[in-house]
């Protein structure tokens, strides 16, 4: 029988620095055709069939995947009007399975999966991409994403300063007292001077633009993972785009698609050696779509985590 691993589980099992090496392992793998990953799916969903399907209340998306032993997918939910609710926007579940049989060895809770792999694929990118004297971040967004980047990039940057910024001020002053940041009363005033920038929001339209940021800013974004949504303006996309998956970033990433932003190179060509980082006298975005590898990989992790003291007891699951 498959075993359930809840949130609280999750996040008592994931080590941050073992996610970390195992998502810039798969993203390596991935670029080097190691890893199977079609691209993924999504549905519109509402309470009924009569919706707006341009602006459905949901979407669905399927994402598939195996890179070794680690065969899943994960199914995830939209709903944006659930922040109104005090629900979840996102709610994600991962199904581990075997390789070699199809069994599904494990349910996973999934949203602090993929808040904490996001943010480990953010830190893999801002290790490579960002100077190493990188000490301002800032947030654009003060969800759960801004809370697990908050935590996964200090594992790779001394950071001295968080910034936090939202269109709900109460959110982005919360989330900033809970990650030892400081909340900012707009957009511009939280990216002017920053090292790292991380837009996490749902939004459709641009929030960053790019005159705000310094020559050397490392910018990652994260949120608007539909064609027709965008978090950064034509200004930020005219520098050079690194994706985590060149052909994902194409078709899915409005940021892209929108501003005919060309791809510079994959992050995983970029961790092999095989392509040159950009020059850090200008700013780089790292285009992040979420794969369904660095979900495999994470729910893993979680799995054999789970299972070691079975295993080191000579118990049964």
């Amino acid at each position: 029988m498959p075993i359930m691993i809840s949130e609280a589980e999750v996040e008592r099992l994931l080590d941050p620095d073992a996610l970390i090496a195992a998502v810039a392992n798969a993203l390596k793998a991935l670029s080097s055709g190691l890893a199977i990953q079609p691209l993924r799916g999504v549905m519109p969903f509402g309470p009924s069939a009569r919706f707006d399907p341009a602006q459905p209340p949901g979407l669905l998306f399927m994402k598939p995947a195996q890179i070794g032993d680690a065969l899943a997918t994960k199914l995830i939910t939209l709903v944006p009007d659930n922040a109104s609710r005090g629900r979840p926007t996102l709610i994600a579940t991962v199904l581990l399975m075997a390789p070699d049989s199809g069994e599904v060895l494990a349910v996973i809770e999934a949203n602090a999966l993929t808040a904490l792999r996001t943010a480990a694929a953010t830190a893999v990118a801002a290790d490579a991409l960002a100077r190493p004297d990188a000490r301002v971040v800032a947030f654009l967004g003060s969800g759960v994403l801004a809370r697990s980047h908050a935590r996964l990039l200090r594992r790779v940057r001394s950071v001295r300063e968080l910034r936090v910024w939202s269109r709900d001020p109460g959110n982005a002053a919360r989330c900033a007292q809970e990650i030892g940041g400081i909340a900012c009363e707009s957009a511009e005033q939280a990216v002017r001077g920053a090292d790292i920038v991380c837009t996490l929001s749902n939004a459709a339209q641009p929030i960053l633009a790019g005159r705000w940021l310094e020559p050397h800013a490392f910018v990652a974004a994260v949120g608007a993972p539909r064609p027709t949504w965008r978090e950064l303006d034509d200004d930020a996309m005219q520098y050079p785009v690194v994706a985590d998956q060149r052909e994902a970033a194409e078709k899915e990433a409005g940021d892209v698609i929108l501003s005919g932003a060309r791809i510079y190179a994959e992050l995983g060509d970029i961790l092999l050696g095989r392509v040159s980082p950009p020059n850090r006298d200008r700013p780089v975005i790292f285009k992040s779509l979420g794969l369904a590898i660095e979900d495999a990989v994470a729910a893993r992790l979680v799995y054999d985590a789970a299972l070691q003291p079975i295993r080191e007891g000579g118990g049964q699951r």
